[in-house]
């Protein structure tokens, strides 16, 4: 089994902050048990209490957790998920938050990953996106282009834009480890989206796919096995939920979301629920692609990602 100490106590301490007179809820599955044990066992080193609860495997993401789950989330300091579905966008999640629980979570974590964007300077990361943030905070229309065919025009409007810079040590912040992005909810959005990196529920695609968006759903959608991802969510599965920038100069593109979205220089685009966000739409699915060549326009003017 790969060493993830190291990682593992960034999550827990540089992350989280996990304080001698805090409680601390691991909340993992059977495939994700060698990280949620690690991460617990760094928990045990720093917390007062450090719970350990697999919930059953399940890659239906945004899907909620059980309610005696939902409890013991409610109930602790800070919460660390590395599950195999995300939690991110779960009322369960947003209650926590609410009840001013510190959490992180860690859809589809894996060794690698650990080994990679997670081990990065968090301090930096943390830089890097409040830099961004303050070149796009008062952008009202985004519009995104790339060499393999996207042309998005996403509209803003009065949303805020939101840092995902890994640092959670505020009562009620919410992070995603590994972090590194800047994100908002659209209000609407027309255009072509090519995912040519990777993208939710499908990994790096054989092909790019095409996503066709009119007044912020998604008409078309060229992979089938993605539709049927969307489409079993119900009518919320295709709507346009998110645009984000990546930030993470220690992340590379490796098929897998969690990192690849925060990829330095990339952008990417989800579909369905945006609640948990600052948007409207509740849904059961949250699935995001990734750009990797984009070119990006605020309110009409290039300006050049960070690398």
């Amino acid at each position: 089994m790969t060493d993830m100490r190291e990682s593992a106590r960034v999550a827990v301490e540089d992350c989280m902050a996990v304080a001698s007179d805090e409680s601390m809820l691991v909340v993992t599955d059977e495939l994700r048990r060698d990280i949620g044990r690690a991460i617990h066992s760094a928990a045990v080193e720093r917390a007062e209490e450090a719970v350990y609860l697999e919930i059953e495997d399940d890659e239906h993401h945004g899907r909620e957790p059980p309610a005696s789950v939902a409890a013991a989330m409610k109930a602790s300091d800070v919460v660390v998920a590395p599950t195999t579905r995300s939690l991110t966008h779960t009322r369960a999640r947003i209650d926590a938050c609410d009840a001013g629980v510190r959490v992180a979570t860690m859809p589809s974590i894996t060794e690698e990953v650990m080994q990679g964007a997670m081990q990065a300077d968090y301090r930096e990361v943390e830089r890097r996106a409040h830099e961004l943030l303050t070149r796009l905070e008062d952008v009202d229309t985004l519009r995104i282009t790339s060499p393999q065919g996207t042309d998005l025009t996403l509209a803003v409007g009065e949303r805020s834009w939101k840092p995902d810079t890994g640092v959670c040590h505020e009562a009620g912040c919410v992070t995603n480890l590994p972090a590194g992005e800047v994100y908002t909810a659209p209000t609407t959005g027309s255009g072509t989206l090519v995912v040519d990196g990777t993208m939710s529920s499908v990994g790096l695609p054989d092909s790019p796919i095409e996503i066709t968006f009119e007044d912020g759903r998604a008409v078309d959608i060229s992979h089938e096995g993605l539709a049927d991802t969307v489409d079993a969510a119900g009518e919320c599965g295709r709507n346009l939920a998110e645009v984000g920038v990546g930030v993470n100069p220690s992340a590379s593109l490796i098929g897998n979301v969690l990192q690849d979205e925060k990829v330095a220089g990339t952008v990417h685009v989800a579909v369905g629920d945006s609640s948990g966000f600052g948007g409207d739409v509740d849904c059961d699915v949250h699935l995001d692609g990734v750009v990797t060549e984009p070119e990006v326009y605020a309110d009409g003017e290039e300006f050049q990602l960070p690398q």
